[in-house]
């Protein structure tokens, strides 16, 4: 990546529709940070904090920048639109009806979105409703919560509702909130919240690893400042396939032919597949937080939770198999030789129609087998540095893929669409 010019930087604040659309995206990440610490109705937010954190909840606080150790009303965070999203993107290379849906174009695009609203609404029951077990569990035989948040009596069962019908409410509300940034912020909307949940938490981080007694302690900065330089280098990096276009008559117009390139990110999947496989292998801790029986929460949180050897080994290779996938669902070889073939283009050296679809394959193929190395091993790094070097679990997981990538990630995307915005009305760019 090129460096910033400030100068220009500033042309950002001289626009008005761009700084609107600034404040607008400053204002909406507010909001939802102001929700994330207005606790649910009916639940005492100075005991709920003990009853949900540890374990699987540091690492959903992540995600949800602490929302839900308060149980707050925007507790949820996005999860249950990112987990809809998985089921939908699955569903559409199964499902010949939704395969049918996502080629035609706009309409189809609105109604799969309209179907993976719903699901995430549905899910995000479903989660409040465990979360809730958790609460009712972590209430039976102890002082943490009182004993009418049992699900045996009215008053349990009035709880459970009104805990369920906010956060499902909060949840839904995120997802509206996300769409508006979209639409009339900068930037991606989802993108953007979990940027300003891992944002969040990093004040707790910083102030964990200066309380803590590992040596050295300067292996923290220095491992941010690798990672985050191996992430810019890596994201930016790309296979430009050179493409030549013959002269040919349009009407009765010659077109001059040319010479380009088709550019192939080496990790075009982005922190899809890390997202996608974290949301998996979340489902299991909150099943063991849920369920009182000892023996099936001993067996999750040894083999199955994100700390351990083995829920690690699992996760890079969900991250690996999603990459594959997602590459697979964005980039499809066939279509592009098609579309080059359609327009007289061709690559030097290869024939066009199948050698090009071919040719284009192999080169994908390649280039997603690094980047799903790549996205692995960003994921199991905060197990790693936790286990060689004693780095506490709320730093490690400020150093892994979960954070460094989206945090770098969001922030280029966000950057390159204001540059967008800054030369079509005629202004220099600030990244040179």
């Amino acid at each position: 990546m090129g460096t910033i010019s400030f100068n220009s930087l500033g042309n950002v604040f001289r626009i008005p529709e761009i700084r609107k659309k600034l404040i607008f995206t400053l204002a909406m990440l507010a909001l939802y940070r102001f929700g994330a610490y207005v606790t649910v109705p009916g639940v005492p937010a100075d005991k709920v904090q003990d009853a949900l954190s540890g374990g699987i909840f540091d690492f959903i606080n992540l995600w949800t920048g602490g929302g839900i150790s308060r149980a707050a009303v925007f507790g949820l965070g996005i999860m249950p639109y990112i987990t809809a999203s998985i089921v939908m993107q699955l569903m559409t290379v199964i499902s010949p009806k939704l395969n049918a849906l996502q080629k035609e174009g706009e309409m189809g695009y609105m109604k799969i979105n309209s179907y993976t609203r719903r699901l995430a609404v549905i899910l995000a029951a479903l989660q409040s409703f465990g979360f809730f077990l958790v609460l009712s569990n972590k209430s039976s035989g102890t002082n943490l919560l009182p004993d009418d948040f049992q699900l045996l009596s009215v008053s349990g069962i009035a709880r459970m509702l009104l805990f369920v019908v906010s956060m499902t409410a909060g949840a839904t509300l995120l997802m509206w909130i996300g769409e508006l940034i979209t639409q009339r912020g900068i930037g991606n909307g989802m993108s953007l919240l979990i940027f300003a949940s891992i944002l969040a938490r990093a004040p707790a981080g910083f102030q964990t690893w200066q309380n803590s007694a590992m040596t050295p302690k300067l292996a923290v900065p220095i491992l941010i400042v690798a990672i985050t330089a191996a992430v810019v280098f890596i994201q930016e990096g790309q296979r430009r396939i050179p493409v030549q276009y013959a002269k040919r008559m349009v009407g009765r117009k010659m077109t001059q032919g040319g010479s380009t390139y088709l550019p192939m990110r080496v990790n075009m999947a982005g922190v899809i597949p890390i997202i996608f496989a974290s949301a998996l292998m979340a489902f299991p801790t909150i099943i063991a937080s849920s369920v009182p029986n000892p023996d099936v929460q001993d067996f999750i949180n040894q083999y199955l939770s994100p700390g351990s050897a083995v829920g690690m080994t699992i996760t890079a290779l969900f991250v690996v198999l999603f990459t594959f996938f997602y590459t697979m669902v964005q980039f499809n070889p066939q279509d592009q030789a098609d579309n080059l073939k359609k327009y007289g283009g061709f690559i030097p050296g290869v024939r066009p129609g199948a050698p090009t679809a071919q040719f284009l394959q192999r080169v994908l193929t390649r280039l997603t087998f690094a980047g799903a190395i790549y996205l692995a091993v960003l994921v199991v790094l905060p197990g790693l540095a936790t286990w060689a070097l004693q780095i506490p679990g709320t730093v490690s997981g400020g150093i892994g893929g979960t954070t460094i990538l989206i945090v770098v990630g969001v922030a280029l995307d966000s950057m390159r669409q204001m540059e967008s915005q800054l030369v079509m009305r005629n202004y220099e760019g600030f990244l040179k």
